[in-house]
């Protein structure tokens, strides 16, 4: 038996028992004649005494970190508790000891705080999942995977594996593609999401499904992508919106409550794509704090008065002029506000620059721009921004959806530097009314806003037989949203074949096209498809606002780096000639 307790388990109740332990050195301190070593496995540390005897082993064969220890001893209670430890009350007075196997001295230090950069992590990555911070996020993840499955097993969802190899079908993102040897020249693709095939299994009567599944899409990544994926997937036959909305927003709850404590008993809120696109300036708003963005000349024309009569061509000449007002910051010094100007120029975020007015606590005004706006404009300006004494107002002005854009990362980094983004502060809501459909400027078409698989709001099916309306068109669609993050999203499908070919025309779709890429979908729906609609959710993504952090990579066993590229495997990489000639396939 290589042990009869684990390193975190040991405390008082134990003291004078014999036991064995094994695991990773941690570390090791000498002090003349004894030893003291930490020795850590997944489930804690516990602290070995060495005494003067078998102090003259360790010389003869010196521990060193992360070696294999296998320890047998008696629990004593410690004389120097450490109370930042679950085992800081007692120690392990070691009888004998074995070593299972050396180590090579690791790269970076396998602790809490760690010296190791980024790739060099990932390319040890084995070594970086022993560390605390990673082992709790997988312990996050794991609990989070079976909170989801007890809750979706007590509304009778069955869990319904789907195919990881299937037919292109490139709408979205750009699919991975996979050779087939037996059928030369020829080709399957890696799921982006089980879209269809829960499709198909509402048609074969499986009312209530879902997967906790890995999709696959060939797209840049960022802090929150991977190339491959992991989402809950889920779908109900005959529901209405309003059944998928209660059901998946009790599943939240039930989360929170599970995972974080956190009991909430309200409904989520529910804000049009319209609203949140008014006044948060993008459909994923972050509802933690208000400072909405206010419309200060919408479609062009002047709607705040103290804009009219001014002679200052950055207002006048301007698309879109955007405003939010920063409750009690009007003690802003100017190096705080030539920073935030300096901000909004960067790159990413692309404004000339930034204006800003100061209603001062005494109740007077201070600007950028006292040149053009006087303090009865300013004063106005403050009026129509409801802005009161001790407020900030910054204004945005350009082009329509840059400027638009901009102020929404303006309204969030100051939110960010005032405290207003506690992450331990969820506040979720649902984003509804999307557009079904968007033009594609440089396709000249319209493509579909979610999938070509949503259906249109009820009330507006008829506007499918009118293209000149498309973009009229509201979805049957859904997302949820924590905290300024898109987590979810889903819609009511469409169901009917007559309705899914007029999609499909709509996107710009022939009908052979239809018939190539969908006839299988299209066929099931001759056969009796019910009414239905699900949800998917970034399951990454949702552990990773759970465990405080903005990045999924360290909630992902084995992830990608930001080239897409498994820097311990070193993959992608090349393929011999042999298994090139199997398949048929030439390289450039």
């Amino acid at each position: 038996m290589y042990r009869t307790h684990d390193c975190g388990q040991l405390g008082i109740e134990q003291v004078g028992e014999t036991v064995t332990l094994a695991g990773w050195v941690q570390t090791v301190r000498k002090f003349g004649s004894i030893t003291f070593v930490d020795l850590r496995d997944r489930y804690g540390i516990s602290q070995l005494f060495f005494n003067e005897s078998l102090n003259t082993q360790l010389d003869a064969t010196p521990l060193g970190r992360e070696f294999v220890l296998q320890a047998k001893g008696k629990v004593v209670e410690r004389s120097n508790k450490n109370p930042k430890l679950p085992t800081g009350d007692i120690e392990i007075e070691v009888q004998e000891f074995s070593i299972l196997n050396a180590a090579a001295t690791p790269p970076f230090t396998i602790e809490e705080y760690t010296d190791g950069g980024d790739e060099l992590r990932m390319k040890y990555r084995y070594l970086d999942l022993r560390r605390s911070p990673l082992k709790k996020n997988l312990e996050l993840r794991y609990r989070v995977n079976r909170s989801v499955r007890n809750y979706l097993d007590t509304k009778g969802f069955w869990d319904i594996e789907t195919p990881f190899l299937i037919k292109s079908t490139p709408e979205g993102a750009r699919d991975f593609v996979v050779p087939s040897r037996m059928n030369e020249g020829q080709f399957y693709a890696l799921p982006q999401s089980p879209q269809t095939f829960k499709q198909l299994l509402m048609v074969s009567g499986y009312d209530r499904y879902y997967q906790i599944v890995k999709c696959f899409r060939d797209e840049d990544l960022r802090a929150d992508r991977q190339p491959e994926f992991t989402q809950v997937d889920c779908e109900m036959s005959f529901v209405e919106q309003e059944d998928i909305l209660q059901t998946f927003e009790g599943l939240f709850k039930h989360v929170f409550k599970d995972i974080k404590g956190v009991d909430i008993q309200e409904a989520f809120p529910r804000m049009t794509f319209d609203d949140a696109m008014w006044h948060y300036g993008n459909d994923k708003p972050d509802i933690r704090f208000e400072m909405k963005i206010q419309n200060l000349k919408p479609e062009g024309k002047v709607f705040c008065d103290a804009l009219n009569d001014i002679d200052f061509k950055v207002t006048n000449e301007a698309e879109s002029i955007l405003a939010i007002v920063v409750k009690g910051a009007s003690e802003y010094t100017r190096k705080q506000l030539d920073e935030m100007t300096e901000w909004v120029k960067r790159p990413q975020i692309g404004m000339t620059g930034l204006l800003y007015f100061k209603n001062n606590t005494d109740g007077s005004y201070k600007s950028s721009v006292d040149k053009f706006f006087t303090e009865e404009k300013q004063q106005a300006l403050a009026a129509f921004c409801n802005a009161e004494k001790g407020d900030l107002i910054l204004v945005l002005a350009g082009k329509e959806t840059r400027t638009r854009k901009a102020m929404s990362e303006l309204r969030l980094e100051m939110g960010e530097r005032l405290g207003f983004r506690n992450p331990d502060d969820y506040k979720p809501l649902w984003v509804i009314d999307f557009p079904l459909f968007e033009y594609a400027e440089e396709e000249n078409r319209w493509v579909a806003r979610h999938h070509p698989f949503t259906s249109p709001r009820p009330d507006q099916v008829e506007l499918m037989n009118t293209p000149e309306r498309y973009g009229e068109i509201k979805a049957n669609a859904y997302d949820i949203v924590l905290n300024g993050t898109e987590i979810g999203g889903g819609s009511i499908r469409i169901f009917q074949r007559d309705l899914q070919e007029k999609m499909f025309a709509a996107l710009g779709m022939s009908k052979e096209e239809a018939q190539e890429k969908f006839g299988f979908l299209l066929g099931a729906f001759d056969y009796g498809a019910p009414p239905h609609g699900g949800i998917a959710f970034g399951f990454d993504r949702l552990c990773s606002l759970l465990g405080g952090q903005e990045t999924i990579r360290d909630f992902i066993a084995f992830p990608k780096n930001n080239a897409g590229r498994d820097v311990m495997l070193d993959a992608p990489s090349s393929i011999d000639q042999k298994q090139l000639d199997e398949l048929g396939l030439f390289m450039k």
